[in-house]
C-alpha cells in the first residue's frame, strides 16, 4: 500500500468517514472500550487490505460492529433468546456475542467455524456511522498485531499514519479493555476473552458461563486460539514482564525486595513511593478496577519508550474487571506469574538411599517446611472421614473396629489387581492435594516429600521437581548400613524403583549425590537451592 496522509475528523459531521467506508477505505473508529480499524464487512478487498494493514494473520476471524439486534439478524441465524437478553441488557456495550454466521459478510471475516462476532459499540460517533452506512464494519482493534490496542486517536496514528485513510477522533475511550467475547454456539456459553462487560454481569442474565482456559492459561504452540489476542504475547513490551498476583501489600514487599535500580515497576497508586530508584506507572488505586482498566495499555505501552529490560507487575483479583486486566498482564507476561499469598512448592523425590532426608535437610535450612506426602496421607486415613468413606465405598470394611486401617487386609485387595490399585490411587490423589495446600498454607517455601511425585500427579502442585540420584552402589551401602540388610536384598529393592532415566525425563531439576557423607551432602544441596530458586523467580 502507498503510504498517504491519514484525515483525521474531529467534526460531528461524519458523512466523510461513511463515503470512505463505503468506498472499502480503512477508517478508525472510537468505541467505549478501544480504538478500531473499520472497513465494510462485506467488501473482500477492503478486509484483506484491512488484514495487510494490521499485519494480522489469515485465520484470525473479525468480529463486526451492528447497530443492534434488528442489524445481527441481517448477518445471523438461529440466534439463541439468550442473545437477545444480553442485548436488551447491555448493548450498546462492551460486549461481543459469538453467533451462527449466514454467510452475509465477507469469507474473510470468519475463520472457517461458520460463527460471527457481533459488537454494539456504546459510542455515538461510531453508532452514527453505522447508521448512516447501513452496513455491519469489520473492525478489530487499531493496533498492529501483538500491540497495545489504542485508547486515543494520536496512538492510532502513531501506529497508522499515512496507511489508513482516516480516523475519527472521540476522544480518549472509557473504558481501556477491549470487549468481552462470549460464545453462545455452545451450551453454556463460554468466556473467550474477558473484556469491558465482567463476567459476573453476563452470569447474572444467562446463568451459568464455562471460562475458555486460554482465558487463564498459555494455549500450546499447535493450539489454534478461539478469540483476538488469546495466544500470542499480546499487548507484551519489549522487556520480559513478571506478574504478581496475591494480596497487594504482599505482592509490593515481593517487588521491592526482588527489584533492581533502573527495572521498570507497574503497581497500585498505593504503593508508587516503594519504588524511587525504578521507572515506575501506576495503574489507579488497588481498589478502583475502572481507573485500572483504563491505565493497563498505557503502563505497558509507555515502557518500549525506556531502556528497561525487566518490569515487574502487581495484579488484581479476577473479580470484576479484574478479570480482564491480569489476563492483559498476565498475556504480556506469557503468563510468567508468581503468586504472592501461594507458597512456592519445590518436590523432591528420588530412590531410596540417594540421600534426600538430606537435601530435605537442606531446604529446610534455608527457611522451608517439609510435608512428608506419606506421613500426610497415613494421618488423612485416621482423621479425614470423607477420605475414609470413599475407601470404603470402594473396597468394603477395611477399617479396623478402633478405626485403624486394615493394611493386609487392603494390600490383598490391590497390590494383585492393577485396576483396583489405579482405582485406590485415584481416590488417594483426589483427597490428598487439598490437604497438601491447607497445611502449606501461610509459608513460603515448602518442600514436598513424595517417592511418586511423578507417578501420582502431585508434581502439579509444585514450581519445580527435584530428582535426588546417587550412583548403584553408594545406595547400595546406605540401605545396607540404615536398614541393617543384605547387599543383594539391598539390590533388589533399588532394581524395584523407577530408574535414573525417568526422573531424569520427568523433573525439571537433578540434585547428584556423590559426596563422602550425609553432612557434605546436605551443604552441597544448600548452594544448589540457592540457585534453583534465584532461577525460577527471575525465569
Amino acid at each position: 500500500m502507498n503510504s498517504r496522509k491519514t484525515i483525521r475528523y474531529t467534526m460531528e459531521d461524519v458523512a466523510p468517514a461513511v463515503a470512505m467506508l463505503q468506498k472499502g477505505g480503512l477508517v478508525a473508529l472510537p468505541t467505549e472500550t478501544v480504538y478500531g480499524l473499520a472497513v465494510n464487512a462485506e467488501n473482500s478487498a477492503a478486509v484483506w487490505v484491512l488484514y495487510e494493514v494490521k499485519q494480522r494473520e489469515r485465520e484470525k476471524a473479525l468480529s463486526v460492529l451492528v447497530t443492534g439486534m434488528e442489524m445481527v439478524e441481517n448477518y445471523c441465524q438461529n440466534i439463541p433468546p439468550q442473545a437477545y437478553a444480553l442485548a436488551e441488557h447491555y448493548w450498546p456495550g462492551p460486549l461481543t456475542m459469538i453467533l451462527e454466521d449466514k454467510g452475509v459478510v465477507s469469507a474473510l471475516v470468519n475463520d472457517g467455524s461458520g460463527t460471527l462476532g457481533v459488537r454494539c459499540p456504546d459510542h455515538p460517533l461510531t453508532q452514527a456511522i453505522l447508521r448512516q452506512a447501513g452496513v455491519a464494519l469489520a473492525a478489530p482493534s487499531a493496533n498492529p498485531s501483538d500491540q497495545p490496542s489504542p485508547k486515543t486517536a494520536q496512538e492510532v496514528l502513531d501506529y497508522f499514519d499515512g496507511h489508513i485513510e482516516g480516523i475519527v477522533d472521540g476522544g480518549p475511550c472509557a473504558v481501556g479493555v477491549e470487549s468481552t467475547i462470549l460464545d453462545l454456539t455452545v451450551t453454556p456459553p463460554q468466556l473467550l476473552r474477558p473484556g469491558g462487560m465482567p463476567l459476573e454481569a453476563l452470569e447474572g442474565v444467562v446463568g451459568e458461563i464455562a471460562v475458555d482456559h486460554a482465558v487463564t492459561g498459555q494455549l500450546k504452540p499447535d493450539e489454534k486460539p478461539r478469540a483476538p489476542g488469546m495466544k500470542y504475547r499480546h499487548y507484551a513490551p519489549h522487556a520480559k514482564v513478571t506478574v504478581l498476583t496475591g494480596d497487594g501489600a504482599k505482592t509490593a514487599a515481593y517487588i521491592r525486595e526482588k527489584i533492581t535500580p533502573g527495572a521498570g515497576v507497574i503497581c497500585f497508586d498505593e504503593y508508587a513511593e516503594l519504588f524511587p530508584d525504578c521507572i515506575t506507572h501506576c495503574l489507579g488505586p488497588e481498589g478502583d478496577k475502572a481507573e485500572q482498566a483504563r491505565r493497563v495499555f498505557d503502563a505497558l505501552r509507555e515502557f518500549d519508550h525506556t531502556d528497561v529490560t525487566e518490569i515487574y507487575a502487581q495484579c488484581p483479583d479476577d473479580t470484576g474487571l479484574g478479570l480482564a486486566i491480569g489476563n492483559r498482564l498476565k498475556k504480556a507476561a506469557g503468563f510468567h506469574l508468581i503468586d504472592a499469598d501461594r507458597p512456592l512448592i519445590v518436590g523432591l523425590t528420588g530412590g531410596t538411599g540417594a540421600g534426600k532426608t538430606s537435601a530435605l535437610a537442606a531446604l529446610v535450612d534455608l527457611g522451608g517446611t517439609v510435608l512428608d506426602c506419606d506421613a500426610v496421607y497415613h494421618q488423612m486415613l485416621r482423621t479425614d472421614p470423607a477420605l475414609r468413606e470413599a475407601i470404603t465405598a470402594a473396597f468394603g470394611p477395611v477399617f479396623c473396629p478402633d478405626g485403624s486401617l486394615d493394611r493386609q487386609k487392603l494390600g490383598t485387595l490391590v497390590f494383585s489387581d492393577h485396576a483396583a490399585l489405579d482405582r485406590l490411587n485415584a481416590i488417594v490423589y483426589e483427597y490428598l492435594p487439598p490437604e497438601l495446600m491447607r497445611r502449606a498454607a501461610g509459608q513460603s517455601l515448602v518442600g514436598l516429600d513424595a517417592i511418586n511425585l511423578v507417578e501420582s500427579g502431585l508434581d502439579r502442585l509444585c514450581a519445580c521437581t527435584v530428582a535426588v540420584l546417587a550412583p548403584a552402589e553408594d545406595r547400595v551401602r546406605r540401605i545396607m548400613a540404615r536398614d541393617g540388610i543384605s547387599r543383594d536384598y539391598a539390590r533388589l529393592r533399588i532394581s524395584a524403583q523407577p530408574s535414573d532415566g525417568f526422573y531424569r525425563e520427568h523433573c525439571s531439576h537433578i540434585l547428584e549425590n556423590t559426596c563422602a557423607g550425609p553432612a557434605q551432602f546436605r551443604d552441597q544441596a544448600r548452594i544448589f537451592f540457592r540457585k534453583m530458586l534465584r532461577e525460577i523467580e527471575h525465569l
